[in-house]
């Protein structure tokens, strides 16, 4: 029998070029997905830490461990037991909801305006808008304090904060504006050869189309409200009934220095309702800021 011995077979300059190739991408793939890695847990590891200790023991919470020995699920149930703490969260949800909702009604007319109507001061009309984008809410309190407290007998109360969002946001309108210009204008025509005012054209066409950008404007104006610390304390810090959960946190961790299972536990139940209103509509928000431009 004749053995026939197998020789290697040569790749040649084509075949080396390729498993070059290849090794490259799957370097570039590691790496990539590394990066990914390291970033998601830089931005997770705090939160896993702040759930962990909020379900440790009291004495534990003091220690070094980052595991706790028993699991004290009966911590969220003594912070919700808290005096007043039940009332922080109807306060805040009154806060961000009424005044997400006054913000999207009112500054969607303005942008629509801006973005499809041609009028004498149209551009100066959104210079100012940008102008009151880049005045910080600092300049102004004074005056406004004065007018809503003195002149209004407003002080104590979440109001001041609510009602000025019944007449618009800036960053909302130039937000809604530049989504509305990615609509085609002959849409809009249509629905006015068809015999509809510009109001039936903005809720019958506009609305539908504008979903994205709308979803983005009231995530942006709700996360805003629910983290606000400052206008409370400028406004409601007299009256513990008007408390938002940001500033009625921090009086409960003044209250259990020692309790960090306790004040993380009150951290996560502020954090919770964020985290799961842009985990539910991440897709919105996402395509919103993306057609708009804006990002960063």
């Amino acid at each position: 029998m004749t053995q026939v011995l197998e020789r290697p077979v040569e790749l040649g300059p084509v075949g080396e070029a390729v498993r070059i190739a290849r090794r490259r991408a799957l370097l570039e793939w590691i790496a990539v997905h590394a990066l990914g890695v390291a970033a998601a847990l830089f931005f997770t590891l705090p939160f896993v830490f702040v759930v962990l200790t909020s379900l440790m023991s009291d004495e534990q919470a003091l220690t070094r461990d980052l595991v706790p020995d028993t699991w004290q699920w009966d911590n969220y149930r003594r912070v919700l037991d808290t005096p007043g703490f039940l009332t922080w969260w109807r306060n805040t949800l009154l806060y961000a909801g009424l005044g997400t909702v006054l913000t999207v009604v009112s500054s969607l007319p303005v942008a629509y305006a801006l973005a499809k109507f041609r009028f004498r001061g149209r551009n100066l009309s959104l210079m100012l808008v940008i102008a009151m984008m880049m005045l910080p809410p600092q300049v102004v309190i004074i005056p406004m304090y004065l007018f809503w407290a003195k002149q209004l007998d407003l002080s104590g109360t979440l109001w001041p904060l609510i009602i000025p969002m019944a007449f618009g946001d800036a960053f909302s309108i130039f937000l809604l504006r530049q989504f509305l210009l990615t609509i085609p204008n002959e849409y809009l025509d249509a629905a006015r050869v068809d015999g509809c005012g510009e109001l039936r054209t903005m809720l019958r066409v506009v609305v539908p189309m504008a979903k994205p950008g709308i979803a983005a404007v009231a995530l942006f104006q709700f996360f805003y409200a629910w983290n606000d610390y400052f206008g409370p304390q400028i406004y409601a810090s007299e009256n513990p009934g008007a408390w938002t959960l940001s500033y009625g946190l921090e009086s409960f961790k003044g209250a259990h220095h020692t309790d960090w299972n306790l004040t993380m536990a009150a951290t996560v139940l502020v954090m919770a309702p964020v985290i799961l209103v842009f985990f539910f509509a991440q897709k919105a928000f996402v395509e919103g800021v993306t057609l708009t431009g804006v990002k960063g």
